[in-house]
C-alpha cells in the first residue's frame, strides 16, 4: 500500500533516481509530521518511496528512518527512489536489516517487507513520527497481475504481500453466500451485497477480473445518476482488497502501538481514501485525546487535497489527512 499517486515527474530523487509521481497530500503530510533532524521516523506504507525521500531529505544524518510495506515491488521501487545501494528485506536473525548510502547527509535507511502491524510486536522501537498513507499505489493498480483493477483482465490476486495465503479468488470461489454478502457489505459498504453475492456463487467459478467485474455488473446495475458515477464493480473489488489483506485490523493494530512507540511530541499522521479507515483513524485520536490521556488532535477537521491537487490527480478527492501528537 501506500501513496495513493499521480504519475507527475517532480524531477530526479537521490541517487539520481527519478522519483516519477507526487505522493498525495504530501507537503501537507510532511508539514503535520514536523521532521526533526537526526531524528527517527516510520514511514509504515513507503510505497514508491515520495514520502520517505521527502523525510529523508529532512532528517539528515545521523537520523534514521524506517520504511514498511507488504509489496516487494514496492520496496525495489523505493530502494531506487532512496539511492539505496543494497537491502535485504524482512528479518534476519531477529535483528531488522539496515541498508545505507554512501552519502554523508544522508540518514541510515531501514527497509522491511511488513505489514505496519508488526510494528505493534517490537516493543523496543521508539519514534518521533509516524506516516501512514493507506492508499493504493498506481503501480499496484496498473499492473493487470496482481488483480486490483476490474479495468482490465487479470487473475483474482488482490494480494499486497504474495507471500499471504489466502487471494480474492480463493474467497470468491469458496465462501458461503452469507458470508460472501457480509464481507462485501461490510468493506465495500454495497447496499446491494446480498444480490451480488447470489450472482458470484451462481457463476462460480470465477478466475479473472473481468469476469467477476462482469458478474457484477450485471446484477448490480446503476439505477440513477449517482450510482452511474462510479463502476458497479467498485466498491465490491474494495471490499474484497480489505478482506483479503486485513487492511482495518492493520490498521487499528497501528493505531492502538502508536501511542507507546511514540516519543513525546512525536507525531502520527494517517492519509486515508474511504469512509472506513477515516473512522477508524478519527475515533482512535478522539480516544487517545479523551481526557488528555495521549493524543493532542492536531486536524479537528480531515485535511483534504486543494482543488488544483484533485484536478491533477483525480484519486486525491478521496483523501482525508489527520494527525495527532504524543503528550
Amino acid at each position: 500500500m501506500g501513496e495513493g499517486s499521480t504519475d507527475t515527474p517532480q524531477g530526479v530523487g537521490h541517487g539520481g533516481s527519478a522519483v516519477g509521481h507526487v505522493p498525495v497530500l504530501l507537503q501537507e503530510a510532511i508539514d503535520f509530521l514536523n521532521v526533526r533532524p537526526g531524528g527517527t521516523y516510520i514511514d509504515a506504507t513507503v510505497g514508491l518511496g515520495g514520502h520517505s525521500y521527502e523525510i529523508a531529505k529532512r532528517l539528515g544524518a545521523p537520523g534514521h528512518l524506517i520504511g514498511l510495506d507488504k509489496d516487494p515491488a514496492a520496496l525495489e521501487r523505493a530502494k531506487a527512489v532512496l539511492g539505496v545501494r543494497s537491502s535485504v528485506f524482512g528479518e534476519c536473525d531477529g535483528q531488522p536489516p539496515k541498508t545505507y548510502d554512501p552519502r554523508p547527509e544522508w540518514p541510515s535507511i531501514e527497509l522491511r517487507q511488513a505489514s505496519f502491524a508488526s510494528l505493534a510486536d517490537d516493543r523496543r522501537l521508539r519514534a518521533d513520527g509516524i506516516l501512514a498513507d493507506i492508499g493504493m499505489s498506481s503501480l499496484q493498480l496498473n499492473d493487470p497481475a496482481r488483480g486490483f483493477s476490474f479495468q482490465a483482465e487479470g487473475p483474482l490476486d488482490m494480494r499486497m504481500d504474495p507471500r499471504s495465503e489466502r487471494t480474492a479468488e480463493q474467497v470468491v470461489n469458496h465462501l458461503d453466500e452469507r458470508e460472501l454478502a457480509d464481507v462485501i457489505y461490510e468493506f465495500g459498504e454495497e447496499r446491494r451485497s446480498r444480490r451480488i453475492a447470489r450472482a458470484i456463487v451462481r457463476s462460480r467459478p470465477i478466475r479473472s477480473t473481468a469476469h467477476l467485474a462482469e458478474v457484477i455488473s450485471a446484477a448490480a446495475r446503476p439505477m440513477n445518476q449517482a450510482e452511474r458515477r462510479i463502476h458497479p464493480a467498485t466498491r465490491t473489488f474494495q471490499a474484497l482488497r480489505i478482506f483479503v489483506n486485513r487492511e482495518l485490523d492493520d490498521l487499528r493494530a497501528l493505531l492502538e502501538a502508536a501511542p507507546r512507540i511514540l516519543k513525546p511530541g512525536g507525531r502520527v499522521v494517517v492519509i486515508s481514501f474511504h469512509s472506513l479507515e477515516d473512522r477508524i483513524v478519527k475515533d482512535a485520536f478522539r480516544e487517545g485525546s479523551s481526557k488528555g490521556k495521549y493524543f493532542r488532535v492536531l486536524t479537528k477537521k480531515p485535511v483534504t487535497a486543494s482543488e488544483e491537487e484533485s484536478d491533477r490527480n483525480p484519486r486525491a478527492r478521496s483523501a482525508k489527512l489527520r494527525a495527532a501528537e504524543r503528550i
